[in-house]
């Protein structure tokens, strides 16, 4: 097996050079064979049910039915989490990474949010409705080079928001010229089962107080004001309501605000039993091709090999850290099978990356497109004002977590 090098990159992300890299790992649950897994959950209808993805897929040559453990978008956030947590610990490489930052008071406390963890990246809602220093975001000449960065030439986006290049972003609510770029390192973690068929699992809570605990319409109008922060609106909304509607003396389950038992009952989707369990991951050169950035052939060989190098630095965080969601403990069965294509239906056997490995190859892959390219990796490049509306108007609601 050879190492994963610059050279390689370079020669990948050159024209006519490799279409992609591939990672393919078994995974097994961490509790042994008989174990079953929670795959990802998805809201269905306008109940917003939750229930599995099922689909059939080719093992070994023969279709078998299979079910979505973690998505590719899921997969994505876990790779950008990985590198936002390197961000935050104060990597001396990572918190350099260009980004965009927006910020939000909330309740006495500053939040802010990156284009790592906003869904639509440099062309987030949240950053477009933002101020800086009192001037709308959309109207500020950096933004809109950012806006206006096509494959032709996205070197305002490079220097901006490289991660809205490496793991996919859409400008999709502007009336023209939308930006539209695709990930180029798409994964998912698929589980292979016997059938389709999805059975319940039982749960209960038990209270040593009571089973049962019930109040009247003061004692639990009292308890939700005095809980008023805590409870989520539309939960404080209902239990006024309903306290509000009890006759007098009538009895009220205190249940919804957390006293009380619950008997056990078979509603909760139960995990699944899957005979094989796969993540895969692709790193597309191909298309990291088809952008330029206005550096010369060369420039440009050299920023779309430091693309490549971020994404793996963010995948490598990603695969170590084995942490899907309650119930769905896995663990690797064997190492992980790289390689990189070498066209014509050749491929070259690579050593899997580990986060010390990765982050050296992203260390010389920034190094070469400074020199190539004048490329600067400063940290924050545009720090965002939140609009203040935006945040009084957010509502915390109980939803199925496609994917996650």
């Amino acid at each position: 097996m050879t190492d994963l090098d610059l050279e390689l990159l370079l020669r990948a992300t050159s024209p006519g050079g490799s279409t992609c890299l591939t990672s393919i790992t078994e995974l097994v649950p961490a509790a042994g064979p008989q174990a079953s897994v929670a795959p990802a959950k998805f809201a269905l209808g306008n109940d917003r049910k939750g229930t599995y993805a099922y689909e059939t897929r080719y093992l070994d040559g023969a279709p078998s039915p299979a079910v979505l453990i973690d998505s590719k978008q899921s997969q994505l956030n876990r790779a950008e989490a990985g590198l936002m947590q390197a961000i935050a610990d104060g990597h001396p490489l990572l918190s350099r990474l260009p980004r965009i930052a927006v910020s939000y008071d909330r309740d006495g406390a500053r939040e802010e949010y990156l284009d790592l963890n906003l869904p639509h990246r440099a062309f987030d809602g949240h950053i477009r409705a933002g101020s800086v220093n009192g001037t709308p975001v959309t109207q500020l000449d950096a933004y809109r080079a950012i806006r206006n960065a096509s494959p032709a030439n996205a070197r305002a986006l490079l220097d901006a928001s490289p991660v809205s290049l490496v793991f996919g972003s859409w400008d999709s609510s502007r009336s023209t010229r939308q930006g539209r770029w695709r990930s180029a390192l798409v994964g998912e973690i698929l589980g292979f089962c016997v059938d389709k068929t999805t059975a319940l699992k039982g749960g209960a809570r038990t209270d040593p107080v009571g089973m049962r605990i019930e109040l009247t319409g003061q004692a639990l109008t009292q308890l939700a004001e005095r809980q008023k922060d805590e409870l989520s609106r539309s939960n404080y909304d209902k239990r006024i309501k309903e306290a509000n509607a009890a006759k007098a003396g009538q009895a009220i389950s205190a249940s919804p605000v957390g006293l009380g038992g619950i008997p056990p009952t078979l509603e909760a989707l139960a995990g699944v039993a899957c005979h094989r369990i796969i993540r895969s991951h692709v790193l597309s050169f191909a298309a990291l091709r088809q952008i330029r950035f206005g550096a010369g052939p060369d420039g440009d060989v050299a920023c779309r090999a430091l693309l490549a190098a971020l994404a793996l630095a963010g995948l490598a965080r990603s695969d170590a850290e084995l942490v899907l969601r309650a119930n769905c403990d896995l663990r690797e069965a064997a190492p992980s099978q790289v390689c990189i294509d070498q066209r014509g239906g050749n491929h070259q056997d690579l050593v899997p990356l580990t986060i010390t490995a990765a982050d050296e190859l992203l260390a010389v892959a920034l190094a070469h497109a400074e020199q190539m390219a004048g490329v600067t990796w400063d940290g924050v490049v545009l720090r965002v004002e939140g609009d203040p509306a935006i945040v009084a108007g957010a509502v915390d609601e109980d939803q199925v977590a496609g994917g996650n």
